[in-house]
């Protein structure tokens, strides 16, 4: 128990180092800082999840004493909690009257990262921005100054409003002012609102990276308690839906309910997605031609990129709802 403590704390100090990276803005230290969660995945795999929690309070501690305890309030709810929160997860099983233990099943694990990707995003968007409509114009502003980056030297960017002579002395008007849309800002204020949900998907998609990732690691090193799953045969209870609907009923309420509606819908659109990828390979099991198709989905996936995504999730979500695939298999011994 002592020994694992310690792995702990190491873990947890190394992660603090790795999200610290941030605070010199370097292409580097955002690599560096994006594999954070990783050390804490792995003890808490390899290890236990108390070692987890110790990395958790080792890593916060350090960054307190260290930086400030704003960077540690940061670390522990944007990526520290929920890299503890999953490996606790995934190390869950209860006894079976066959002598074996039943796993956490993998379907249900993927949804919890999901929800918990979204509330890590409205836990530090609070931390930073207590006052809801602060976080509102931080946004906004960011959102404008991304549009403004991608449209400013484009052959199709707006061009200043054309202006029409006025009576003699008084200099020209813009024509038709109150009729011309302001496309950039529109699109700008279009961007804000979905805003949290592209953060949460992407914060979604790094945290069942990582989560693979740790678990592969300390599989190779022979420390993993859980049997390696069945990938491809991952489903999503139907309940998963529900959440969804509510996630986008949410998404029209003020504030940071709001927000977290929204970041819940798009954190759920990814993990579906992942199902949907999951599914392709399920169903194409023992088909002629398989690998053929895989590269030519994976191709198609890093071509297009948001459309594809989009497809897959759709694919994801029909095949949560239909549910008509096997089980996956969730006991070992």
């Amino acid at each position: 128990m002592t020994k694992d403590l310690g792995f702990g704390v190491g873990a947890g100090l190394v992660s603090a180092l790795l999200f610290g990276m941030l605070l010199k803005a370097t292409p580097l230290a955002i690599v560096l800082y994006l594999l954070a969660p990783l050390p804490i995945l792995i003890v808490g795999l390899g290890w236990s999840h108390r070692a987890a929690l110790a990395a958790v309070v080792a890593g916060s501690v350090a960054l307190t004493l260290l930086v400030s305890p704003y960077l540690a309030f940061a670390f522990a709810a944007y990526l520290a909690v929920p890299a503890w929160w999953l490996a606790y997860l995934a190390l869950l099983g209860r006894p079976v009257p066959d002598g074996g233990l039943e796993w956490y099943p993998l379907g249900r694990l993927l949804a919890w990262v999901a929800g918990t990707a979204a509330l890590a995003f409205v836990a530090i968007a609070v931390i930073a921005s207590p006052d809801y409509e602060t976080f509102h114009s931080q946004i906004s502003a960011m959102s404008r100054k991304v549009i403004q980056v991608q449209t400013q030297g484009r052959p199709g960017a707006p061009a200043p409003a054309p202006t029409t002579p006025s009576e003699p002395g008084q200099g020209s008007a813009p024509a038709d002012d109150a009729q011309a849309p302001d496309t950039p800002s529109e699109v700008a204020d279009a961007l804000a609102s979905i805003a949290p949900a592209l953060a949460a998907q992407g914060l979604t998609l790094l945290l069942a990276f990582y989560l693979w990732a740790a678990a592969r690691i300390v599989q190779v090193s022979g420390r993993l308690p859980r049997p390696w799953p069945d990938i491809p045969a991952t489903a999503m209870p139907r309940q998963v839906l529900g959440v969804l609907a509510a996630g986008i009923a949410l998404s029209f309420a003020g504030g940071y309910p709001g927000v977290l509606g929204v970041a819940l819908t798009g954190a759920l659109t990814a993990v579906f997605a992942l199902q949907g990828l999951a599914a392709f390979h399920d169903r194409s099991r023992g088909r002629a031609g398989r690998g053929a198709l895989l590269i030519g989905l994976y191709l198609v996936l890093f071509v297009t990129q948001g459309i594809a995504l989009f497809a897959l999730t759709v694919f994801g979500i029909a095949d949560t709802a239909l549910a008509r695939r096997r089980p996956e298999g969730i006991s070992g011994r």
